[in-house]
């Protein structure tokens, strides 16, 4: 089994947290398959509904306080996940847009940026706050539970940020998510620890149920943790 890396770093770190980080990328092992049997309950594809938090549909200023972009590392998680110049980005959950602005500018006029949410406020707020900030390059999409509504063999890099608690069927919604996919595209998923209930889900439940879906755990990282959020987790499809 491959040795388990997790990067530590204390805030403010952000260059040296990226070097390290990038060349830690693909290190960070999976449980083998005779440990996901153990652990994983009987599920269908179709996967019955487990505990989760109840999707956010209040203030969504909330998302937009001035420091977070320190605190997460934002530049350092589009770094690891490949977003460049030209890129095609899904934003799942984007609830304000915070994200997908930032995405926006860093794809450019050449990239696109899909901020996808089952939220119609939220959607609207994102397609009114993209006119306002002229980001041509923002598709607002209201998805539904079990599909991101995105487009077919398009998307090159998935973040889905303090959302995947929300997601009551992950596996379905991932596995017609790969549709979407151009390939070796990377879904980034950051959240915190919770039973599913409290706004937070394990990495070992997101990692089983990913791997149900059919994508593998390619990077494990933990610097979002200035940002309250316990890891950062990257997934290929297999």
């Amino acid at each position: 089994m491959i040795e388990r890396t997790v990067i530590r770093l204390a805030a403010g770190s952000t260059f040296l947290l990226c070097l390290l980080a990038s060349l830690s990328l693909g290190k960070a092992s999976a449980y083998t398959a005779q440990q996901t049997a153990e652990q994983a309950p009987a599920q269908s594809s179709g996967q019955a509904a487990r505990p989760t938090s109840r999707p956010y549909t209040g203030d969504l200023s909330i998302f937009e306080y001035p420091d977070r972009d320190t605190k997460l590392h934002v530049g350092c998680v589009m770094d690891l996940l490949g977003i460049e110049s030209g890129k095609t980005v899904a934003d799942i959950g984007a609830g304000s847009g915070w994200f997908t602005v930032r995405a926006a500018a860093r794809v450019g006029a050449t990239g696109a940026v899909y901020a996808e949410d089952i939220n119609a406020e939220a959607v609207d707020y994102i397609a009114k706050r993209a006119a306002r900030e002229k980001l041509e390059n923002v598709r607002p999409v209201l998805g539904t539970v079990e599909d991101t509504k995105l487009p077919p063999n398009t998307i090159d890099v998935v973040l889905i940020l303090k959302t995947y608690h929300e997601f009551a069927h992950p596996i379905p919604l991932m596995q017609k998510l790969k549709s979407s996919l151009k390939p070796g595209a990377k879904i980034g998923i950051i959240d915190r620890n919770g039973d599913g209930t409290n706004h937070g889900i394990m990495p070992e439940v997101v990692e089983r149920e990913m791997s149900r879906a059919g994508f593998k755990r390619t990077g494990t990282y933990d610097f979002t943790k200035t940002d309250g959020e316990d890891y950062f987790l990257i997934f290929v499809a297999k």
